[in-house]
């Protein structure tokens, strides 16, 4: 029987590119590729841990690009969802279009492809939900901040939207579910982490956290809501296709309701 290695990586998307690299430059018969805090091994193979190398990755990376624009987009956005095993799918994801001179990526009659292609789908769709969702409060420190709780990884995704859009404030977006955030100081965005005592939600419960102000434009905003809707031709389960319930607890104009 042909030995079977398990990779081990840090869980960073350029550690999970060194990997393939490795996968690939060692001829290995990969079995999975797991984080370094998930820690399994299979029963007939061995593990093998991957220090992350950005040439390494960036070669896995421009490899991918040449192959196609498209695949580049679906691993990342697939790679963000977070599904579980998705390494390995992706990995699997690679192989196939690394092994082909074709457009083999786009053959949705391999499930291979169509479920990379589904996933990166909706993580697109939750990128769009997340720019179109976000209500940002001032604090008393003068920082614009948003809660946000996502079904996937995609505050990666929304940077450069807010970046573009709020180039003239000072901002913090926080995914209250993963427990990091962006934050933008007028000169560039940085990843940070915070140990928050409460979520901030936008409801009736005020917080010292923001100005007095910020909840009168929040009542005002909800009374221009609350206004301009005719309750006849609410179409409550169209309604909530466009936006969720799950997201209402984070909107000024819901916090009636949330």
């Amino acid at each position: 029987m042909e030995k079977s290695t398990t990779l081990i990586y840090d869980g960073s998307f350029n550690g999970f590119l060194t990997a393939v690299f490795t996968a690939f430059e060692e001829r290995l018969n990969v079995a999975d590729i797991q984080t370094n805090s998930m820690g399994q091994s299979g029963l007939f193979s061995e593990n093998e841990t991957i220090f992350t190398n950005v040439e390494k990755a960036k070669r896995v990376w421009n490899g991918v690009r040449k192959k196609s624009h498209a695949a580049i987009s679906n691993i990342y956005f697939a790679y963000l969802s977070e599904m579980e095993g998705i390494e390995i799918l992706l990995f699997r994801y690679i192989q196939k279009l690394m092994g082909t001179k074709s457009s083999k990526h786009l053959d949705f009659s391999d499930d291979t492809m169509l479920r990379i292609s589904q996933l990166a789908r909706s993580v697109g769709r939750e990128k769009h939900r997340m720019e179109a969702f976000v209500r940002f409060q001032l604090t008393k420190d003068g920082i614009y901040f948003a809660n946000i709780e996502p079904d996937f990884n995609v505050l990666p995704l929304i940077s450069k939207h807010f970046r573009n859009r709020y180039a003239d404030q000072q901002w913090l977006i926080y995914d209250v579910k993963r427990k990091y955030g962006l934050f933008y100081d007028l000169e560039g965005v940085e990843l940070v982490s915070l140990n928050l005592n409460e979520i901030h939600f936008n409801k009736i419960h005020k917080s010292d956290a923001f100005l007095n102000e910020e909840y009168d434009y929040q009542t005002l905003w909800n009374d221009y809501f609350k206004s301009t809707n005719i309750k006849s031709r609410i179409n409550k389960k169209l309604h909530t296709q466009h936006v969720p319930k799950r997201y209402w607890k984070y909107l000024s104009e819901k916090k009636e309701t949330a």
